[in-house]
Formats: C-alpha cells, structure tokens, sequence
C-alpha cells in the first residue's frame, strides 16, 4: 500500500532524495510526485531547474496545485533537454504550423466540395437547380466550417 509516493514502512527514498544522495524524510515534499520507481522523471526536472529551485516552487504552492506543477515542470524539463534553444515553444511551434497546413487543406476540401456541387447541378436542367446548389454549398460549408 502506497502513502505519499512511497511504501508504508520502507526506507526507500524517492527519485529525488535518491539521486540527491540524501535521506529521504517522512515529510518529503518531492516524495508523492517524484517515486523511487521514475528517476527520470526528477533527473529531467533537476537538469533543468535544479533541485533548490523546485523545493521553492512547491513550497510556495498549495498542496492541492503541487501536482499540477510538477507535471508542467516535467513536461517543460524534457522538452528543454529535448530542445535546449526552443523548448516547449518550438513544440508550440510546430503544432500551430500543423494546425495552419490543415485548415488549408480543409478549406481546399471544401472548395472542391462546392465546385463538385455547382459542377452536379449546373448539368440538371431543372429550373432553380443552380439555387439549391448554392444554398446546399453553403449549407456544406457551414457544417464545416471551425
């Protein structure tokens, strides 16, 4: 049974007080986010903010957010030792042109989508047919439109 990140009567210290090479108190503050089973989940975050400074940031938080917090500067560390210049920005980056490049191609999409339609019924010959058409591509394009 677990309490706090550790087992109930064991002496195992967590990933940070192991890689610290200190003894792990009852009250760790690194202990419930940082288990003795993912020591590279505290590697990354020390690398890259030192162990000082996240003590500080968790102490200064309310338990409740803790968690929170130490996923956040989990996910920043990696991505900083992933990429050291750009971080989680050149993440944000990439995601946002991927996000550009499909809305292009959604709007490509639906523009062929209506030319297909107004092609369709241009070659109907029934009155107003050319009207439904445009009603109907307009319809299309609002159900696809973000």
């Amino acid at each position: 049974m677990k309490e706090s990140g550790r087992k109930v009567g064991a002496v195992s210290p967590c990933a940070a007080c192991k890689l610290l090479r200190r003894r792990c108190a009852q009250v760790c503050v690194f202990a419930p986010y940082f288990p003795a089973d993912e020591p590279q989940k505290f590697a990354s975050v020390h690398k890259v903010f030192g162990a000082s400074n996240v003590n500080k940031m968790l102490q200064e938080l309310p338990e409740h957010q803790r968690r929170d917090a130490v996923s956040s500067m989990v996910y920043e560390a990696n991505a900083r030792v992933r990429d050291p210049v750009y971080g989680c920005v050149g993440a944000i980056s990439s995601l946002q042109k991927q996000i550009d490049s499909l809305q292009t191609q959604l709007a490509l999409a639906q523009a062929e989508v209506v030319h297909m339609r107004m092609r369709q019924f241009s070659t109907s010959s029934s009155p107003g047919a050319m009207d439904r058409a445009v009603d109907q591509a307009a319809m299309g394009e609002s159900l696809w439109s973000c």
